[in-house]
């Protein structure tokens, strides 16, 4: 048995275990050897089933069968139920509500219970009734009794349908009796396991599958999750490494030099965009592509910093020429802000004679018209396109329609990454790798991400923080709303209204979740919430609806466009727009100063925290009002921490420590695991990671002494892609 080996050629595999293991990405022996327990049972902590008491909460281990679902005689509840055996006994499983279990256990398969036994009343000749379990948990585990294992801990896998952790704990044990663990070959440097402690490759993967003692698993976890990190900044130290070896436009700008251009914007410049420009425009004289992110608070001006840098371009001449202009692009997520962006910048270089272009997948535009001076007009593509190269247009502001090999510029000096986090490194590299001199990249987010994220995600960028807000910003009263209070809290609204402002309801779905499907989340929807509000609370305002479902533009179908009802809630033609939190980036309507979050628990606090944003555009007091479906004490308790936290960095730290960096927004297109996930808690294990890849980059750029880390780098170069 080989590490290359394909697992369908090693094992019996049926039909459904086959699309099962594609779904968790497991294709060969080696693959299996990397998908890791999620947790870990222990065979000590059981009671027999003889031994069942009613009232008491008991694990149980044994075979399940008679596995049906059904319908509650009269409630027409739907459950499922089925009986487990031990070698002491019998007793009956009902679960109410959750009849898909009944389908995604097997009839005869090993399994652990936990729950709380019940008791039935008793019957009409006045014995007790039989016990049995409602509503317990369920998983399938190893058949260890029948194996006569000595140890007691048992790993519990990931599974999905078709394939149970049962399964995989088998095909382990049979690749692990094999001699395929001798055959490893540590990635990572002796001196560095050494320095911290960490078990080797072989040592590391037999603990963490088959632990004789949890203590043992968790060092096996700390190492794997040390690598994960390792390689990253690895990857990262590597890049910024390469990216000081590239040429890159001098733009020679002073803070003098652009002073006049940051006289003119509508408020006054805090010290933390001051620091910011001044950070970008050293960047600039280096010789060498800036990387840099610029991180701020919803509100703290970034664009405003943005459009500096883009100015101190504009106004700077290819080297050696007296004519032409550097060029900047300006890359956003999404229509709605690449649009807002545009008329942003509209705004701050109307003065000036410049050409700035939008581009998105629904079409073109330039500023300004030759028709109208003050306005843009609506381009063919091919015509914005022939602009772009010759150079024409200065500055062009766009969605992913920016990356694509169409678009080519004259002399592109900077790329403005906006949401950074939206985008894959490999999105950037498209816009930046396309020039034979490499723009300057400016990234910036929104999004707080703790320091430890950002030491790992951003190796390769540096760090300027925007944690300022611009002098007159008032701070946002946030009230946390539980059921009972709702009607209060309308009523409080309702004042705000009458005094003309507008409101923002945020809805965790577009549609009306079906009640057929099995585990369909209950949450309050766009469509059904909008009528609610229309028929029963506010029936004398203009509600309209906004979601990533709606097309971006119009095309002439009766459908609203995102556009148009963007464009009637800016123009006061909508009162209430009830929206999913595709409004939560860079939305700016100044006279919508309230914004009810329903569902609020299912958003983690920096997505909270940015939504929240969206009422912070202009002067009047602004107002959230979170509305918790639950009551429970730790719900109240977290959502309370955006009352009192101070900024979003400090709400992101909160839900890393709270949820886990699972609950950050856009985690998925991080590409980082669980494991690493866990280990952007430890900022030890962080900065040991730094200064060991910083260390080997230093001394080896292209690693030439290390051929085991480049060669690992460059298998997972496909997988370190944070898309």
């Amino acid at each position: 048995m080989n590490l290359s080996d394909r697992l369908s050629e090693t094992f019996r595999i049926q039909l459904d275990q086959v699309k099962a293991l594609k779904k968790l990405g497991l294709e060969t022996v080696e693959d299996l050897l990397y998908h890791f327990p999620r947790s870990y049972g222990d065979t000590a902590d059981i009671t027999s089933i003889s031994e069942l008491k009613k009232g008491e909460s008991a694990v149980v281990f044994g075979t399940i069968t008679g596995l049906k679902t059904k319908k509650g005689f009269r409630s027409r509840i739907p459950m499922a139920e089925g009986v487990l055996e031990d070698a002491t006994g019998r007793i009956k499983i009902i679960w109410f509500h959750q009849a898909y279990l009944a389908k995604m256990i097997a009839e005869g398969a090993q399994v652990r219970v936990e729950g709380k036994v019940s008791q039935k009343k008793p019957g009409t000749d006045g014995l007790p009734g039989p016990l049995y379990f409602s509503n317990p948990k369920i998983e399938p585990v190893p058949d260890l009794f029948s194996q006569g294992k000595a140890h007691t801990l048992y790993p519990i896998y990931p599974e999905t349908r078709g394939l149970t952790s049962n399964w995989i704990y088998h095909a382990l044990q049979k690749v692990m009796s094999r001699t395929v663990l001798d055959t490893l070959v540590d990635p990572i440097p002796e001196e560095i396991l050494k320095t911290y402690k960490l078990p080797n490759l072989r040592t590391s993967l037999v603990w963490i599958h088959t632990p004789k003692k949890l203590s043992d698993a968790e060092v096996a976890r700390k190492r794997f999750a040390f690598e994960e990190i390792f390689f990253i900044q690895l990857e990262r130290q590597r890049a910024r490494a390469e990216s000081k070896t590239q040429a890159a436009f001098v733009i020679d700008k002073t803070a003098k030099d652009v002073e006049p251009f940051v006289k003119r914007f509508p408020f006054t410049a805090t010290d933390a965009q001051k620091r910011a420009i001044e950070h970008i425009l050293d960047d600039f004289k280096k010789g060498f592509p800036m990387s840099r992110l610029l991180e701020g608070d919803v509100g703290s001006g970034k664009t405003a910093v943005a459009a500096v840098a883009a100015y101190a371009v504009a106004t700077s001449k290819p080297k050696g020429q007296n004519f032409g202009t550097l060029q900047t692009a300006y890359m956003a997520p999404t229509e709605i802000l690449a649009q807002q962006h545009f008329e942003s910048f509209i705004k701050y270089f109307s003065h000036l004679p410049i050409n700035i272009g939008l581009i998105t997948g629904s079409g073109c535009r330039k500023f300004p018209s030759k028709v109208n001076p003050t306005g843009w007009t609506n381009i063919s593509r091919s015509q914005l396109l022939k602009w772009v190269v010759n150079g024409e247009i200065t500055v062009l502001i766009g969605t992913h329609a920016l990356i694509q090999k169409s678009v080519k510029f004259k002399h592109l000096a900077l790329a403005i990454v906006d949401e950074q986090h939206r985008f894959g490194t490999a999105q950037r590299q498209k816009l930046v790798n396309k020039h034979e001199v490499i723009p300057h990249l400016l990234s910036m987010t929104a999004t707080p991400i703790p320091r430890t994220l950002a030491l790992t995600l951003y190796g390769d960028l540096d760090l300027t923080l925007l944690d300022e807000m611009p002098l007159g910003r008032k701070k946002i009263i946030t009230e946390i709303v539980t059921p009972e209070k709702r009607n209060d809290a309308y009523e409080e609204i309702r004042r705000e209204m009458r005094a003309g402002r507008q409101m923002y309801v945020i809805c965790p779905r577009i549609n009306e979740p079906d009640p057929e499907k099995e585990m369909a989340v209950i949450a309050k929807s766009v469509k059904a919430e909008a009528e609610r509000l229309k028929k029963e609370v506010f029936p004398e305002y203009k509600i309209g609806i906004l979601h990533s479902k709606m097309p971006a533009r119009q095309s002439g179908g009766g459908t609203p466009s995102k556009e148009q009802v963007m464009e009637d809630f800016i123009n006061k033609k909508i009162d209430i727009l009830v929206a999913t939190s595709v409004v939560e980036v860079g939305v700016n309507v100044e006279n919508a100063s309230l914004i009810i979050i329903e569902g609020a628990e299912r958003f983690g606090l920096s997505q909270l925290h940015q939504l929240r944003g969206r009422v912070l555009r202009g002067t009047h007091q602004p107002y959230c009002f979170v509305f918790a479906e639950s009551k429970s004490d730790k719900t109240i308790e977290r959502l309370k921490a955006l009352q009192t936290a101070k900024n979003g960095f400090e709400l992101a730290e909160f839900d890393l420590t709270q949820r886990g960096a699972g609950m950050l927004t856009g985690t998925k297109q991080w590409g980082i695991s669980d494991l690493g996930m866990e280990a952007v808690k430890n900022i030890k294990m962080i900065e040991a990671a730094r200064t060991e890849a910083t260390k080997i980059i230093e001394s080896d750029p292209a690693l030439e002494k290390h051929p085991l880390l480049k060669a690992r780098l460059e298998d997972s170069a496909s997988q370190i892609h944070f898309e």
